[in-house]
């Protein structure tokens, strides 16, 4: 298996994409807000790279079947429901919704990923469940590409630690990988930071952003690796949780 890492989606190109199976990490927190989503029993996630275009998808839908979701520059976006808190997206809120979603990174990562073989969304809080949808038998000779959301179209220290932990579990896994420099430099980062998240995220610029603008309690959620065992697919422009079934 060859594992390319990306820092950002500037190289999510379609001819980049085809045919292989993508994992997009948003570590703070769009990853992590679907997740939490999906675990509360949201019907799907829908995302958006622009806030315009969710607002007027709402339109579609009959109110009480749609929760309008997401941020710029870490707040809610003005006449949305919620933000991109995961502690926002609770039972109450999401179960049963359809979750039109747009944030500043992850989503527009994951809009770029479209003409992928799969695509998948990835945090510390589903790590083992991706991982073993990941190195299934149907899975294991698929090229992947591993995409580190990143702030601003640049590199953040929690997605690249993040998705060493991926390549790390893949390794552990036993089958023959060719990693990219991007991946081997992600592995290091993991076996540097992997038993002491609290210090990364305590070195990390974005999450040192989120407690100065208030959400700081969000990095607990975050940081609460295998909280959600939900493996998330992306398929057809809808977000929804894997069957039992499609993970084999």
């Amino acid at each position: 298996m060859k594992v390319d890492v990306l820092f950002g989606p500037g190289g999510m190109g379609p001819a980049e994409m085809h045919g292989r199976v993508v994992v997009v990490i948003d570590v703070l927190r769009a990853s992590t807000s679907i997740v939490v989503a999906l675990a509360n029993g949201a019907r799907n996630v829908v995302p958006f790279e622009h806030a315009d275009e969710a607002a007027e998808r709402a339109k579609s839908y009959e109110r009480r079947e749609v929760v309008l979701a997401g941020e710029r520059r870490m707040q809610r976006i003005p006449g949305f429901d919620l933000g991109n808190s995961p502690r926002e997206f609770t039972r109450e809120a999401v179960d049963g919704k359809s979750i039109l979603f747009t944030t500043s990174n992850g989503t527009v990562a994951l809009v770029a990923a479209q003409g992928a073989e799969e695509v998948f969304v990835g945090a510390y809080v589903n790590v083992s469940a991706l991982l073993s949808v990941l190195t299934s038998p149907a899975r294991a000779r698929n090229d992947l590409v591993i995409v580190a959301a990143g702030k601003d179209r640049q590199f953040s220290l929690e997605d690249a630690a993040c998705a060493g932990r991926f390549v790390r579990g893949l390794m552990d896994g036993g089958g023959a990988l060719e990693l990219n420099d991007a991946a081997c430099a992600t592995v290091m980062l993991d076996k540097r930071y992997g038993r002491t998240l609290h210090r990364m995220f305590k070195d990390a610029e974005h999450a040192r952003a989120l407690v100065s603008a208030g959400y700081g309690d969000d990095i607990a959620v975050c940081a609460a690796i295998d909280a959600y065992p939900v493996v998330p697919v992306y398929a057809d422009r809808l977000i929804t949780r894997m069957s039992a079934a499609q993970t084999r």
